[in-house]
């Protein structure tokens, strides 16, 4: 059996929609059937990963989960406050004539338990749910509802509340009527029928490893003495036992007769000159136990090269680490040796990456499995838990992408006005698999690798951005960064750039779609031209201004991939394309009279009397500026300035960069081409409405 899915309704940032509200998990496995090919546990594969920026709701669902298997009390302040607020403004317009058409407050929670037919697990637990469709699904439908046990007496209180004016408290007051109703937790199966006398865990079984585990300088001694402890007292033959405490009883009594010898004697004689010896008498003993000696003797350090290095002089990040893999450690000694299981296991990491550098993020997954690789070799238990780490690092997720080779199994908690939103991703959702042809099924095939590599190099951090933009060309993307930072709408989110050569921003487009992030592809028109407009033939050579579009075409192919065209002339008469959350930007507009076919040549016509961009220009390729303004000046020779800069676009753009951070007055600033303009009003306007 495993954890499915867990679907969470009006719980903290959680709000009433059923569909935004899912988290989805993996299928648990055998660790130990598992590495049966190739020795090697792949964690990552197995891993449910819950991602999103802070305060977007990660860490709710795992305190849902343990609140339902604990059966904490909840409280006022777990209940989405949109909704109950939305709830107060319809008590205050009812008349409370239809007593029946009052809704009570409640928190709901669909927990979906999937069986593995070809597993060895026991079902008793969960017989009270289960029908004959659900073992067709291979699934049972757990709801578990806290609600209002006596609705008369609440509606009563609440006619109470609202006959009184509260004012700026109203809200406050709401809650604590809230906190005195009687709740009760009720559990319903799929057809929404009562479940009595069931206990959540006895068929869950969550163990939390928090994000904060370092209390005080020795905590990982006491990890470890723990560990050991429970190992003498469970695991290790009772003889082993059984002669270390015939030792310990050894010392006592050794102990005790040098104690007697020279100290207890010498006490009594004194005691003697002050009261009668037999009347009062010291005894002083040993009284070591195994207990004592663990928690004395165990020592943790670090062995670094021939030192032993005490645990308080390493850093936290490695720290934190060793108290994640002292968790996990005391969890597998724990584990039952039997493959026979009644019980979902599951492990919560929350926040791995605290105190972390991005190295070790990165290598946090491998660092799992080489661990419970290593635990395996030397166990014949069979671990079938399922691992749910809650991170906002894309180090981390990076780490999970690429170990288990999948998009597979990650959650993604955003926020739309202030409620939580889940998406689920997978490869399917990301890119299109409905391929007609096998060099469709062979391009859909290298898309997804290149994005499984690609989200490496920075662009996992899309995950966690307010919004991103892609460009296709290292001047705007080294550029971008400065003109983002000075509009003062715009720096106050965390925007990323993201470089994407070629056509391969619209192997994004899904994957943006799905994360509902702000995002703009800032693209080139590329305008095709003959080799004699190129100056590639000819002499002397032309370089062609193209000054109209028509019977032109786009060699881009993202946006051929967009528009579903190539004519330049109705691509212009289009105008940019805005799709929910994305919107496509490129050069469809004259400046000064011509069309730019590159963010370099609208860069140039845009600021043609520019004193830096004149500077920079000179600078780089002297000659052929010299030669530009005797032969008609910036703008009529933009493309050819275009051209000649194809292999410099790097230190023209960090010259650009340089010149531009070094200038005393803003306005001898270049100015952005207008397309870009454009871009950033569309990313104002997004972010301005969250």
């Amino acid at each position: 059996m495993y954890l499915k899915s867990l679907s969470i309704i009006n719980f903290r940032k959680f709000g009433e929609i059923d569909k935004d509200n899912t988290i989805e998990f993996i299928d648990a496995e055998d660790y130990k059937k598992s590495t049966a090919v190739n020795n090697k546990v792949n964690i990552a594969q197995k891993t449910t990963l819950i991602v999103g920026k802070n305060n977007s709701g990660k860490t709710t669902v795992t305190e849902a989960l343990n609140k339902l298997i604990n059966e904490t009390k909840f409280k006022a302040e777990d209940f989405n406050f949109n909704y109950l607020k939305n709830l107060l403004e319809k008590y205050k317009k009812h008349d409370f004539k239809e007593i029946d058409a009052i809704s009570c407050p409640y928190l709901k929670f669909v927990i979906i338990i999937g069986i593995d037919n070809n597993n060895e697990d026991l079902v008793t637990n969960i017989i009270p749910f289960m029908s004959l469709e659900d073992v067709k699904k291979s699934e049972v439908e757990i709801i578990v509802k806290y609600e209002v046990k006596d609705s008369e007496i609440y509606i009563k209180d609440l006619e109470k509340f609202l006959a009184k004016d509260y004012k700026s408290q109203e809200f406050d007051r709401f809650l604590y009527l809230i906190n005195k109703t009687e709740f009760q937790t009720v559990y319903y199966n799929s057809a929404n029928e009562k479940r009595n006398i069931f206990s959540l865990n006895k068929l869950i079984e969550l163990t939390p490893i928090k994000a904060i585990n370092i209390k005080n300088n020795n905590c990982l001694s006491k990890a470890f003495q723990k560990i050991i402890e429970y190992r003498y007292n469970i695991i290790i033959d009772e003889k082993i036992v059984d002669k270390l405490d015939d030792e310990i009883l050894k010392i006592n009594n050794k102990l005790s007769k040098d104690i007697k010898k020279n100290h207890s004697d010498d006490i009594n004689k004194s005691l003697s000159k002050v009261i009668l010896s037999e009347k009062c008498k010291v005894l002083l003993k040993s009284d070591l136990t195994f207990q004592k000696l663990i928690q004395s003797v165990i020592k943790y350090e670090y062995v670094e090269g021939n030192n032993n290095i005490p645990e308080q002089q390493f850093g936290l990040g490695y720290t934190h680490l060793m108290m994640i893999v002292a968790d996990i450690i005391t969890y597998m000694e724990k584990y039952p040796e039997s493959s026979f299981n009644s019980k979902v296991n599951l492990i919560s990491i929350e926040e791995p990456e605290t105190f972390m550098h991005p190295q070790m993020q990165e290598q946090f997954i491998k660092y799992i499995d080489d661990m419970i690789s290593a635990l395996l070799e030397s166990k014949n238990k069979h671990v079938n838990s399922q691992i749910i780490i809650t991170t906002h690092s894309s180090h981390i997720l990076n780490s999970k992408i690429h170990s288990g080779n999948t998009f597979n199994n990650i959650n993604y908690i955003t926020t739309v006005d202030g409620i939580a939103k889940s998406v689920s991703l997978n490869d399917d959702k990301i890119i299109d698999i409905d391929f007609k042809s096998e060099d469709e099924e062979k391009i859909t095939k290298y898309e997804l690798n290149f994005l499984k590599k690609h989200i490496k190099y920075k662009v996992s951090e899309l995950f966690f951005s307010d919004a991103v933009i892609f460009v296709e060309g290292i001047t705007e993307y080294t550029l971008l960064q400065y003109y983002i930072d000075e509009n003062s709408k715009l720096n106050q989110y965390y925007i990323s750039a993201f470089l994407i050569d070629g056509a391969h921003a619209k192997v994004y487009a899904k994957l943006i779609d799905i994360l509902n992030v702000p995002s703009l592809i800032i693209t080139d028109i590329d305008i095709k031209r003959s080799k004699k407009e190129k100056g590639e033939e000819g002499f002397p050579e032309v370089y062609k201004q193209i000054n109209t579009l028509c019977s032109r075409i786009t060699t881009n192919e993202t946006i051929k991939f967009f528009y579903d065209k190539e004519k330049l002339c109705d691509i212009v008469k289009s105008g940019y394309i805005e799709l929910n959350n994305l919107k496509i930007i490129f050069q469809k507009n004259r400046i000064k009279g011509y069309y730019s076919t590159s963010f370099e040549e609208a860069f140039i016509l845009t600021n043609s009397d520019n004193k830096i961009l004149n500077n920079v220009l000179k600078d780089i390729k002297p000659d052929i500026y010299k030669n530009i303004i005797k032969n008609g000046g910036l703008i009529n020779n933009s493309y050819k300035l275009q051209v000649k800069l194809s292999n410099s676009k790097s230190r023209f753009a960090n010259s650009l960069l340089y010149n531009i951070l070094t200038c005393e007055s803003n306005e001898n600033i270049p100015k952005l081409p207008k397309y870009i303009v454009d871009g950033f009003k569309f990313l104002e306007n997004r972010l301005g409405g969250k």
